[in-house]
């Protein structure tokens, strides 16, 4: 199972200058890759200092310039947000820049208050509808002379410029829950990413099987890749993973009521939840936090991972933000690197049989 970092710039404190945000993001992929993880994921949020990251591609280009083997992912682009040509030219691009290291995640999205600002009126529904028509589109403007009249965008006769340099195109992966998303991933011949938020070890074991069976409903297609996405962090004792459960079920609650989307906002953050709200959210307490996330130390987070590796899964994608200082992030990352990868090395070849 290959390991991966979904990585964003956040705060909370508006003093804090955005520029010193950006070093600290560097700092992480930097230390993801000197450690041999495969991608640093980022995603795309808008008008929030919860998640900061206008245009993924701005932050894939800057990292590209400071990288030399990671691959860089989009974890993930709205496909509602963009038109084809455009997605299309961006991300090829940025593949260019890469030296083809690019990754593409691409997803309905979530946020119903970006949905009000970027495109009034859209729904869940209507936003996974333009997903399943962006894909294929972008895949016809990379090979070029495509032209579209669908049930979102039309254009004329139209090629990519610049085309992608990975060939045929760089790996598409698709945010899938529900069984209709995992299907159409799969026929599309798209890698899958999946995360069961902080629902527990159920969940995921669910969207496992939610994509196997979009896999057997398609024999004719090649097995794609499936990523697992969740929050992790490796604590140093008892002490310090009770810190981490009560963190996270801070940062948890503000995710629920960003997802209600009935908060005030002011400058991008959201209005302090009351105590009452926080009760009002007993799915984010400590305890089921605690039990839900990949939270503990090195000998717990190993047991966790090798459960969902022995489930299939190809890649596993530490999420990182989570409110927690730069140097929390940093060490709990660090404490991951040393304590918890070396568990899943590829062991060294013993001598041949029959040979001293």
């Amino acid at each position: 199972m290959k390991f991966s970092l979904f990585v964003h710039m956040e705060r909370s404190d508006l003093a804090r200058p955005h520029s010193e945000l950006v070093g600290e993001l560097e700092d992480l992929v930097l230390q993801a890759e000197e450690a041999g993880f495969e991608t640093a994921w980022i995603g795309e949020h808008h008008g929030m200092e919860f998640t900061i990251s206008p245009n993924p591609f701005i932050n894939i280009a800057w990292l590209a310039a400071k990288t030399r083997r990671i691959r860089l992912g989009t974890g993930t682009i709205v496909a509602p947000f963009w038109h084809p040509i455009k997605l299309a030219g961006e991300a090829a691009m940025a593949d260019v820049i890469t030296g083809g290291r690019l990754d593409i995640g691409i997803a309905r999205g979530a946020y119903a208050y970006e949905y009000q600002r970027l495109f009034p009126g859209l729904e869940a529904w209507g936003a996974g509808q333009h997903m399943r028509e962006m894909v294929p589109a972008i895949r016809g403007l990379w090979d070029g002379d495509f032209e579209l009249a669908g049930e979102f965008w039309s254009f004329p006769s139209t090629t990519s410029s610049p085309k992608p340099l990975q060939k045929p195109y760089p790996p598409i992966w698709v945010a899938a829950r529900d069984p209709n998303s995992h299907d159409f991933a799969v026929a599309s011949k798209c890698n899958v990413q999946v995360t069961p938020l902080a629902s527990g070890d159920g969940e995921v074991a669910s969207l496992m099987e939610r994509f196997n069976a979009a896999c057997n409903a398609h024999p004719d297609v090649p097995r794609p890749e499936i990523m697992l996405l969740m929050h992790t962090f490796v604590a140093e004792d008892a002490a310090d993973t009770d810190r981490l459960a009560q963190d996270l079920s801070q940062f948890y609650c503000q995710f629920g009521a960003w997802f209600q989307n009935k908060k005030p906002v002011r400058q991008g953050i959201m209005e302090a939840l009351t105590e009452d709200e926080i009760a009002a959210m007993p799915q984010y307490a400590p305890d089921k936090i605690r039990q839900n996330l990949v939270i503990g130390e090195a000998d717990e987070v190993i047991a966790r991972l090798k459960a969902y590796e022995a489930l299939g899964y190809d890649q596993y994608s530490i999420w990182i933000d989570s409110g927690l200082s730069h140097q929390r992030k940093k060490k709990s990352l660090q404490l991951f690197i040393d304590r918890v990868m070396p568990a899943f090395s590829e062991p060294k070849a013993g001598p041949k049989a029959g040979l001293r």
